[in-house]
């Protein structure tokens, strides 16, 4: 019974947001077992920070916080290296809280993924910290469950010894994009898959170590799995995650074969490499920031997967997701008012 002396409950109640997190939670269990318990750091981190900074604007507006602010966080966290220092990610968490969502109102106010823009803002800032800090995942068991990190290592894992090279080396070291664009190495389609991104390979008669990406983008197949559970309970829609691969296979294809551009990888590399299938799942899927109207969904979500290669192929940096989405944030609320004018006149005619 509800009444003057009752407390409004500190939390908006989510269910959509809960399956989220639910999908997550074994996604962070592979990244740990991957790169080690410094994931878990930097999520809680995050998710604290970004915790802290929208009950204090919720509070000032006689609001409750939302669960899609954990969501938020743990997308966001998620997407970094593990080599990321942890007042950054508590940097970009509060610019996604803060500047993502509040400014605009709140949840469900907010033109642009928030959690793409604390990814964004880390990223143009923080370059150096952001690019340049790579490392190769654990193998075997108890794997990245044993460590806290890569760099906490003294001497390198037994399957990357051999070849001179030392843990430094692994820190600095080529993901997948970077090794096929600057060394011509290209990383077998099934380790993308599977998460086991790393190992020694020769350029120029230089020994190489080969590091994995950000920590969620990892493992496909996790990804995938995750994918499949957020779709078979309605939480995520089909349309945006089928159109954007869409878009990034008929524009990979486009671009490789019919236009002959050697650059642009093949479909299993360009789906499997860098953050395509995550943003694919988690990231395009944003209810708030995607267009409501079914045709501009589709065309919201081909042009993002579009842009990914396009960017991926002419950018100075080779990832081109989060840019991508945010130039479809962008484009939504017009996407969304063009199919609107195109369906009444359609009415109209008929």
């Amino acid at each position: 019974m509800n009444g003057p002396m009752m407390k409004r409950p500190v939390f908006l109640k989510q269910k959509n947001m809960v399956r989220v997190l639910r999908a997550l939670a074994p996604l962070l269990a592979v990244c740990i077992y991957y790169f080690g318990w410094r994931v878990a750091a930097m999520l809680a981190v995050a998710c604290g920070t970004g915790f802290l900074t929208e009950w204090i604007m919720a509070s000032r507006r006689d609001g409750r916080v939302s669960m899609a602010c954990f969501v938020t966080c743990s997308l966001y966290a998620l997407s970094l290296s593990v080599t990321v220092p942890l007042w950054i990610v508590a940097v970009g968490a509060v610019v996604a809280i803060l500047f993502g969502k509040e400014v605009f109102g709140g949840f469900g106010k907010n033109v642009f993924n928030p959690a793409i823009v604390g990814r964004g803002f880390v990223f143009v800032c923080f370059p150096v910290e952001i690019t340049s800090r790579y490392v190769p995942v654990f193998r075997g068991f108890p794997g990245g469950f044993a460590h806290w990190s890569m760099e906490s290592l003294e001497r390198l894992p037994t399957y990357l010894q051999g070849a001179g090279l030392t843990v430094a080396d692994a820190v600095t070291a080529a993901t997948p994009m970077w090794a096929r664009r600057d060394f011509g190495y290209e990383t077998p389609t099934l380790d993308l898959f599977t998460g086991r991104i790393g190992g020694v390979f020769e350029h120029e008669g230089v020994s190489r170590i080969l590091a994995a990406g950000s920590n969620i983008e990892v493992c496909g197949i996790a990804i995938v799995l995750a994918g499949l559970y957020l779709l078979w309970t309605r939480t995520a829609n089909w349309r945006l995650t089928a159109g954007m691969l869409l878009g990034a296979t008929g524009s990979a294809l486009l671009f490789r074969y019919a236009v002959g551009i050697a650059a642009v990888p093949p479909i299993g590399f360009t789906l499997g490499s860098g953050a395509l299938l995550y943003a694919a799942v988690f990231m395009v899927t944003d209810p708030v920031s995607a267009p409501k109207k079914k045709p501009a969904q589709w065309i919201y979500a081909v042009l993002i997967g579009t842009l990914v290669v396009f960017f991926r192929y002419r950018s100075i940096f080779t990832g081109g997701v989060v840019f991508s989405i945010l130039f479809g944030n962008m484009a939504s609320p017009t996407l969304d008012r063009w199919v609107g004018l195109w369906q009444a006149r359609r009415k109209e005619a008929s």
